[in-house]
Protein backbone atom coordinates (compact mmCIF):
# COMPACT_ATOMS: atom_id res chain seq x y z
CA UNK A 1 0.00 0.00 0.00
CA UNK A 2 1.40 3.45 -0.93
CA UNK A 3 1.84 5.88 2.57
CA UNK A 4 1.43 9.18 1.51
CA UNK A 5 0.32 11.44 4.10
CA UNK A 6 -0.54 15.06 4.47
CA UNK A 7 2.83 15.95 6.28
CA UNK A 8 5.12 14.66 3.29
CA UNK A 9 6.89 17.65 1.78
CA UNK A 10 5.45 18.97 -1.66
CA UNK A 11 8.59 17.53 -3.20
CA UNK A 12 8.29 14.26 -2.40
CA UNK A 13 4.59 13.88 -3.01
CA UNK A 14 4.91 14.94 -6.46
CA UNK A 15 7.60 12.39 -7.29
CA UNK A 16 5.23 10.00 -5.78
CA UNK A 17 2.74 11.40 -7.95
CA UNK A 18 4.96 11.33 -11.10
CA UNK A 19 6.19 8.09 -10.52
CA UNK A 20 4.84 4.44 -12.17
CA UNK A 21 3.05 3.63 -9.06
CA UNK A 22 -0.58 4.16 -9.62
CA UNK A 23 -0.79 6.12 -6.66
CA UNK A 24 -1.11 8.77 -5.37
CA UNK A 25 -2.80 9.33 -8.85
CA UNK A 26 -5.78 11.48 -10.30
CA UNK A 27 -8.09 11.24 -6.70
CA UNK A 28 -5.36 11.94 -4.78
CA UNK A 29 -4.19 15.15 -6.53
CA UNK A 30 -7.68 16.18 -6.86
CA UNK A 31 -8.00 16.25 -3.02
CA UNK A 32 -4.86 18.45 -2.64
CA UNK A 33 -5.93 20.27 -5.16
CA UNK A 34 -9.49 21.19 -3.70
CA UNK A 35 -7.63 21.77 -0.11
CA UNK A 36 -5.36 24.42 -2.16
CA UNK A 37 -8.59 26.34 -3.24
CA UNK A 38 -10.11 25.82 0.70
CA UNK A 39 -6.63 27.15 1.65
CA UNK A 40 -7.28 30.52 -0.86
CA UNK A 41 -10.44 31.29 0.61
CA UNK A 42 -9.60 31.15 3.92
CA UNK A 43 -6.21 33.24 3.28
CA UNK A 44 -8.92 36.10 1.38
CA UNK A 45 -10.92 35.41 4.43
CA UNK A 46 -8.58 36.12 7.38
CA UNK A 47 -7.45 39.12 5.09
CA UNK A 48 -10.78 40.40 5.33
CA UNK A 49 -10.79 41.27 9.25
CA UNK A 50 -10.44 44.47 11.20
CA UNK A 51 -12.53 47.55 12.08
CA UNK A 52 -12.12 48.44 8.05
CA UNK A 53 -14.70 45.09 7.82
CA UNK A 54 -16.48 44.55 10.78
CA UNK A 55 -19.83 44.21 9.19
CA UNK A 56 -18.80 41.49 7.15
CA UNK A 57 -17.22 39.33 10.08
CA UNK A 58 -20.77 37.86 10.46
CA UNK A 59 -19.87 35.64 6.65
CA UNK A 60 -16.04 36.30 7.49
CA UNK A 61 -16.03 33.92 10.12
CA UNK A 62 -18.43 31.47 9.18
CA UNK A 63 -16.31 30.55 5.80
CA UNK A 64 -13.03 30.07 7.74
CA UNK A 65 -14.68 27.44 9.88
CA UNK A 66 -16.11 25.87 7.16
CA UNK A 67 -12.95 26.35 5.02
CA UNK A 68 -10.96 24.54 8.32
CA UNK A 69 -13.78 21.75 8.22
CA UNK A 70 -13.37 21.11 4.62
CA UNK A 71 -9.35 21.22 4.18
CA UNK A 72 -9.61 18.37 7.23
CA UNK A 73 -11.99 16.64 4.99
CA UNK A 74 -9.53 16.67 2.33
CA UNK A 75 -6.72 15.49 3.86
CA UNK A 76 -8.50 12.18 4.68
CA UNK A 77 -10.37 11.65 1.65
CA UNK A 78 -6.67 11.40 -0.17
CA UNK A 79 -5.83 8.23 2.14
CA UNK A 80 -9.62 6.79 1.07
CA UNK A 81 -8.91 7.20 -2.33
CA UNK A 82 -5.96 5.55 -1.98
CA UNK A 83 -7.38 2.91 0.18
CA UNK A 84 -9.98 2.35 -2.23
CA UNK A 85 -7.76 1.85 -5.47
CA UNK A 86 -5.90 -0.48 -3.13
CA UNK A 87 -9.27 -2.56 -1.79
CA UNK A 88 -10.19 -2.68 -5.89
CA UNK A 89 -7.13 -4.39 -6.21
CA UNK A 90 -6.51 -6.86 -3.67
CA UNK A 91 -10.43 -8.00 -5.24
CA UNK A 92 -9.30 -8.09 -8.61
CA UNK A 93 -6.71 -10.69 -7.39
CA UNK A 94 -8.94 -12.89 -5.68
CA UNK A 95 -8.74 -16.37 -7.06
CA UNK A 96 -11.48 -17.51 -9.36
CA UNK A 97 -11.60 -20.98 -10.27
CA UNK A 98 -14.28 -22.35 -8.02
CA UNK A 99 -17.80 -21.05 -8.12
CA UNK A 100 -17.83 -20.22 -5.05
CA UNK A 101 -14.35 -17.98 -5.84
CA UNK A 102 -15.94 -16.46 -8.57
CA UNK A 103 -18.61 -15.45 -6.45
CA UNK A 104 -16.99 -14.63 -3.36
CA UNK A 105 -14.82 -12.45 -6.39
CA UNK A 106 -17.80 -10.80 -7.92
CA UNK A 107 -18.84 -9.55 -4.67
CA UNK A 108 -15.57 -7.91 -3.79
CA UNK A 109 -14.91 -6.40 -6.76
CA UNK A 110 -18.23 -4.93 -6.49
CA UNK A 111 -18.06 -3.58 -3.36
CA UNK A 112 -14.85 -1.86 -4.21
CA UNK A 113 -16.36 -0.17 -7.12
CA UNK A 114 -18.71 1.61 -4.77
CA UNK A 115 -16.07 2.24 -2.90
CA UNK A 116 -14.12 3.60 -5.87
CA UNK A 117 -16.98 5.83 -7.03
CA UNK A 118 -18.10 6.75 -3.63
CA UNK A 119 -14.79 8.47 -2.32
CA UNK A 120 -15.01 11.36 -5.17
CA UNK A 121 -18.25 11.53 -4.73
CA UNK A 122 -17.51 12.83 -1.83
CA UNK A 123 -14.61 15.05 -3.07
CA UNK A 124 -16.99 16.58 -5.38
CA UNK A 125 -19.63 17.53 -2.15
CA UNK A 126 -16.93 19.16 -0.17
CA UNK A 127 -15.95 21.13 -3.71
CA UNK A 128 -19.67 22.45 -3.48
CA UNK A 129 -19.26 23.24 0.09
CA UNK A 130 -15.92 24.85 -0.29
CA UNK A 131 -17.81 27.36 -3.62
CA UNK A 132 -20.75 27.92 -1.70
CA UNK A 133 -18.60 29.29 1.59
CA UNK A 134 -16.47 31.00 -1.38
CA UNK A 135 -19.25 33.12 -2.93
CA UNK A 136 -21.05 33.82 -0.12
CA UNK A 137 -17.31 35.84 1.27
CA UNK A 138 -16.99 37.05 -2.57
CA UNK A 139 -19.14 40.16 -1.96
CA UNK A 140 -16.97 41.66 0.86
CA UNK A 141 -13.46 40.03 0.44
CA UNK A 142 -10.76 42.40 0.96
CA UNK A 143 -10.21 43.56 -2.68
CA UNK A 144 -6.61 43.75 -2.04
CA UNK A 145 -6.85 39.89 -2.28
CA UNK A 146 -10.21 39.17 -4.49
CA UNK A 147 -8.22 37.52 -7.05
CA UNK A 148 -6.98 34.88 -4.50
CA UNK A 149 -10.52 34.38 -3.42
CA UNK A 150 -11.33 33.84 -7.43
CA UNK A 151 -7.95 31.30 -7.77
CA UNK A 152 -9.53 29.61 -4.80
CA UNK A 153 -12.56 29.25 -6.78
CA UNK A 154 -11.08 27.91 -9.50
CA UNK A 155 -9.17 25.36 -7.61
CA UNK A 156 -12.27 23.78 -6.24
CA UNK A 157 -13.88 23.81 -9.16
CA UNK A 158 -11.03 22.18 -11.52
CA UNK A 159 -10.48 19.55 -8.28
CA UNK A 160 -14.47 18.57 -8.58
CA UNK A 161 -14.33 18.09 -12.69
CA UNK A 162 -11.01 15.76 -11.86
CA UNK A 163 -12.95 13.65 -9.49
CA UNK A 164 -15.78 13.76 -12.18
CA UNK A 165 -13.80 11.98 -14.09
CA UNK A 166 -12.52 9.41 -11.57
CA UNK A 167 -16.15 8.95 -10.55
CA UNK A 168 -17.09 7.92 -14.53
CA UNK A 169 -14.35 5.70 -15.04
CA UNK A 170 -15.20 3.54 -12.29
CA UNK A 171 -18.91 3.72 -13.36
CA UNK A 172 -17.73 1.50 -15.96
CA UNK A 173 -16.53 -1.37 -14.05
CA UNK A 174 -20.13 -1.27 -11.55
CA UNK A 175 -22.24 -3.78 -13.20
CA UNK A 176 -25.68 -2.55 -10.85
CA UNK A 177 -27.53 -0.80 -13.74
CA UNK A 178 -29.64 0.90 -11.27
CA UNK A 179 -26.81 2.02 -8.79
CA UNK A 180 -24.97 3.12 -12.21
CA UNK A 181 -27.94 5.50 -12.99
CA UNK A 182 -28.61 6.64 -9.45
CA UNK A 183 -24.29 7.45 -9.09
CA UNK A 184 -24.42 9.16 -12.30
CA UNK A 185 -27.44 11.46 -11.61
CA UNK A 186 -25.47 12.44 -8.32
CA UNK A 187 -22.48 13.01 -9.89
CA UNK A 188 -24.22 15.13 -12.99
CA UNK A 189 -26.25 17.28 -9.98
CA UNK A 190 -22.96 17.87 -8.32
CA UNK A 191 -21.39 19.11 -11.47
CA UNK A 192 -23.83 21.03 -12.78
CA UNK A 193 -23.93 22.88 -8.95
CA UNK A 194 -20.30 23.16 -9.03
CA UNK A 195 -19.70 25.16 -12.39
CA UNK A 196 -22.79 27.53 -11.45
CA UNK A 197 -20.91 28.22 -8.20
CA UNK A 198 -17.95 28.70 -9.46
CA UNK A 199 -19.01 31.16 -12.37
CA UNK A 200 -21.39 33.25 -10.29
CA UNK A 201 -17.76 33.93 -7.70
CA UNK A 202 -15.98 34.92 -10.46
CA UNK A 203 -18.57 37.06 -11.88
CA UNK A 204 -18.25 38.75 -8.89
CA UNK A 205 -14.62 38.95 -8.59
CA UNK A 206 -14.18 40.19 -11.76
CA UNK A 207 -16.56 42.92 -11.44
CA UNK A 208 -14.68 43.75 -8.73
CA UNK A 209 -11.01 43.53 -9.79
Amino acid sequence: MTTVSWDDSLRRFLERAASADPTPGGGSAAAVAAALGTAMTAMASRLTQGDKFAEAQHLIAPALDQMAQLSAECEELLAADIRAFDHYMTALKLPKTTDDEKHRRKLALHVATIGAIDVPLRLMRVCRSGLQATLSVAACTNPHVISDLGIGAILLEAAAQSALLTVQINLAALKDEEQRKEFETAAGELISEIEQLKNRTLAVVRDRI
